[in-house]
This record gives structure tokens, C-alpha cells and sequence, in this order.
């Protein structure tokens, strides 16, 4: 089977920030005419972050709206890390549910990923959306290779979070992380990545490539995905 993916590309990041802010209203109030509510996943980082920007300016039923990072690292609320800290000061103030994945009170990284797979359990599912973004290492979310690399990537079908440790750690943010599950990623109604520059290009086109096989974690994400795919890359 092959994944169907089709390639967005824009001039710069800004227009890209643009298009992908506008898919997403769209993806948004799409489930709110369904069924009154809708639930996303967004991507850390610093990349996504005009898209967001943008994006917190449509007007929309916000209340009803909940937003879970698709991972985030195991750092306290407010440091410079933490991904639902950043993703929360744009949306919150709009309204918004921002469900924080990571707990303060659990330091034991294994537990914090069952905490927070029983919180995703209690919550309308599938995903509306998962939006990802792609590590110059092939990762997405935080499915990295490491002791937790199997189960992340083929462990239960219900499980939608976990923790994990990667190895190595990524000197840029050396801490253990909660990470949505390659099951919980490719079940969402819609799956959108959003990445800059030719370097991340080339290892998604090689994952893509390689699929299952792939050296890459993003390349055995989306291998055999049965939804179609957004990639939307600027330069």
C-alpha cells in the first residue's frame, strides 16, 4: 500500500505560516459543525510557531476547542522547553483547552506516559487533526530511537501516549519526554507536517522513500499511513 502525500511548498516560512493556519481553521470548524467540539494535536518547537500565531486569530468557537501537544518534554511549566507552555500562551488566552501532557507531581518519565495516556483515553478520539513537525534527526513528535523506540512505534493500538528516553539524548533539549503514539498519530482524521529548510526536506523525501525500513523515525510513522497526508515545507 502506498501512502498517499502530497507536498505543499511556499516561498518563505511566512507564507507557509499563512496556509497551514488557514487548513487548520478549516480542519477546526469542521468538527465543530459535526459535533460542537473539536481536539488537535500540534507539534513543539520553535517552527510552528507563527502558525500559530496566525492561527490564534481566527475567529472561532475557541471554548470548544482542545489542543494537546503531540509530545513534550519532562521540564516544569514555563521553562523554555515546555511545548504545552508555549502552545498555551498563544491559544489559552482565545479560550481554549490546552491539555498539558507532562505533570508536575510524576518525576518517573515511564509513569508520566501512562498519566497521560489515561488523560487522552477520557477524551473524544480520534484526533481531528495531528500537525507534526520533522527533527533534523528523522524524528516526529518525540518518537526517537532508544529503550522505548518498539513501543512507541508498534505498542498497543489503544495506546495513544507514552513516555520514553531517547538515546542519544538530543543535546538541545537532554530530558525524557511524553510522546503521542505512532498509533495515536496516523488513527487522526487528519495528519499535516510543516517543516523549513532543504535539509529537513531531504530526510523526510528519504524516509518517505525507505518507509518501514527507514533509518528515519518519521519514515516508519508514516509508512502504510491509510490517510492522506499534507507536508507543507518552506524554504
Amino acid at each position: 500500500m502506498t501512502t498517499e502525500i502530497e507536498w505543499w511548498d511556499y516561498d518563505d516560512a511566512d507564507e507557509m505560516a499563512a496556509a497551514v493556519a488557514g487548513d487548520v481553521q478549516f480542519i477546526i470548524e469542521s468538527a465543530l459543525d459535526a459535533r460542537g467540539a473539536a481536539v488537535v494535536a500540534l507539534a513543539g518547537g520553535k517552527t510552528p510557531l507563527p502558525i500559530y500565531e496566525k492561527l490564534a486569530k481566527a475567529k472561532l468557537d475557541w471554548k470548544r476547542v482542545t489542543i494537546v501537544p503531540g509530545d513534550d518534554r519532562m521540564v516544569p511549566l514555563g521553562d523554555p522547553l515546555s511545548n504545552v507552555t508555549a502552545i498555551g500562551k498563544i491559544f489559552i488566552p482565545k479560550g481554549a483547552r490546552v491539555i498539558p501532557l507532562v505533570s508536575a507531581t510524576i518525576a518517573d518519565y515511564k509513569a508520566a506516559g501512562r498519566s497521560a495516556d489515561a488523560l487522552l483515553q477520557d477524551m473524544h478520539w480520534p484526533l481531528d487533526l495531528c500537525l507534526l513537525g520533522v527533527g533534523g534527526d528523522g524524528h516526529a513528535a518525540s518518537i526517537f530511537p532508544g529503550p522505548d523506540y518498539d513501543e512507541a512505534l508498534n505498542g498497543p493500538k489503544e495506546r495513544r501516549a507514552l513516555g520514553v528516553m531517547p538515546d542519544p539524548l538530543p543535546p538541545e533539549a537532554p530530558v525524557a519526554r511524553v510522546t503521542l503514539s505512532r498509533a495515536a498519530i496516523v488513527s487522526a482524521r487528519a495528519l499535516m507536517i510543516a517543516v523549513t529548510g532543504q535539509a529537513k526536506r531531504d530526510v523526510l523525501e528519504a524516509a518517505i522513500e525507505q518507509g518501514a525500513s527507514s533509518p528515519y523515525p518519521v519514515g516508519r510513522i508514516l509508512a502504510d499511513v491509510e490517510l492522506p497526508i499534507d507536508i507543507h515545507w518552506a524554504a
